[in-house]
């Protein structure tokens, strides 16, 4: 592993560039937003003599935060994965993933850590489109690998994927079921952008397939009052982070995400994990749907499920009926073009939220 920012070089589709070549290139791409200018200016900051750089929280549960993080730990986080994962040197990777959050700054560090080939794609909902080549290594959000698996010509090319790693936003039921069957190794992912991507991996298929997601040996887990998360990992965040990730930690160190303490919806008095929702509903809709809530009178708070497309709203009702208990049942269904996502790929919860408000309040007629 190169942990010396002035020793890195960058292999890109099977060219190395040197410091020096990637300043000359970076200006030479002058202005204009394209993935390879994006990715050489992120290598120009990388490179530059400051120890720290800006990353962009998601802003999928409110306003997206900027921290400044130390590349140091961005490098201890990309050695940790890339041990864990056993890449080496050489080995492909492939960047489909923005380069404004974290997640695509990770992938590019584990490449300048490891000395891996990184191979450049336009982020899309299918990135593997026009990939014709065997990858070692990709990293994915849940909704490009369901994609991906729709498509027989890219599902062939993601079984011919050795390691894929799967991140920001919960992976339901039935993709899990769909991923269980690629011949990779395929985890899920745990981790924020404070913690400079993951700290946890749980694999999601064959005989080390588990429910529990283990974290890597140098980080220390613990539960708050409120049974939220809390980790200490030095290596790549200082100090103690107190998560709002509702949890359980098991006897071998492992652990299980409820779901977020702020995405509970207390409706006269019963306490509803809105993750818990999502994951029973999900399966039985063809459509992408979204739980949150809107203020109410009577109940404090009263849940909202927004759902894409134009299915009968008879049919919602009976599903729903049939599947949750008649306190867990959304008090409106509201059908909408598409649920806000934020620029990761995530539900964007506070969006959800406000327009839940507008169309309840705008026609209150479930």
């Amino acid at each position: 592993m190169i942990l010396d920012r002035t020793k890195q070089t960058l292999i890109l589709d099977g060219k190395r560039y040197s410091r020096e070549e990637i300043y000359a290139l970076h200006r030479e791409l002058g202005s204009g937003a394209s993935p390879v200018r994006d990715l050489f200016v992120f290598l120009a900051d990388w490179f530059d003599e400051s120890p720290t750089l800006d990353v962009h929280t998601s802003g999928s549960t409110g306003v997206p935060k900027v921290l400044t993080v130390r590349k140091e730990q961005m490098m201890q986080s990309a050695r940790l994965t890339c041990e864990y994962l056993h890449l080496n040197a050489g080995d492909t990777a492939l960047l489909c993933m923005p380069l404004q959050y974290i997640a695509g700054k990770m992938v590019v560090v584990r490449a300048l850590v490891a000395g891996l080939n990184l191979i450049l794609r336009t982020p899309s909902g299918h990135p593997l489109a026009d990939v014709d080549f065997p990858l070692r290594f990709a990293a994915m959000i849940p909704l490009q690998v369901y994609n991906t698996l729709q498509v027989p010509e890219e599902r062939e090319r993601l079984c011919q994927t050795d390691v894929l790693i799967i991140g920001g936003g919960a992976i339901d039921k039935e993709l899990e079921k769909e991923i269980a069957r690629l011949p990779g190794e395929v985890y899920s992912t745990y981790g924020m952008t404070e913690t400079l991507s993951h700290i946890a991996l749980r694999r999601l298929n064959g005989t080390e397939a588990s429910s529990h997601y283990h974290p890597f040996s140098t980080v220390r887990l613990s539960l708050s009052p409120e049974e939220t998360l809390v980790i200490e990992a030095p290596l790549v965040c200082d100090g103690t982070l107190v998560t709002n990730d509702v949890a359980k930690i098991y006897e071998d160190g492992s652990f299980t995400i409820f779901g977020r303490r702020d995405n509970i919806i207390n409706s006269g008095g019963i306490k509803i994990q809105i993750e818990r929702i999502e994951e029973i509903l999900r399966p039985l809709f063809p459509a992408f749907l979204a739980v949150t809530s809107v203020p109410d009178l009577k109940l404090g708070e009263a849940m909202v499920l927004l759902i894409e497309g134009t299915t009968a709203m008879e049919h919602i009702e009976e599903i729903v009926a049939t599947s949750l208990s008649r306190y867990e049942r959304p008090r409106y269904v509201r059908m909408v073009d598409a649920v806000p996502l934020t620029g990761s790929g995530k539900v964007d919860r506070a969006a959800c939220r406000l327009l839940a408000k507008e169309l309840v309040y705008t026609n209150n007629m479930k």
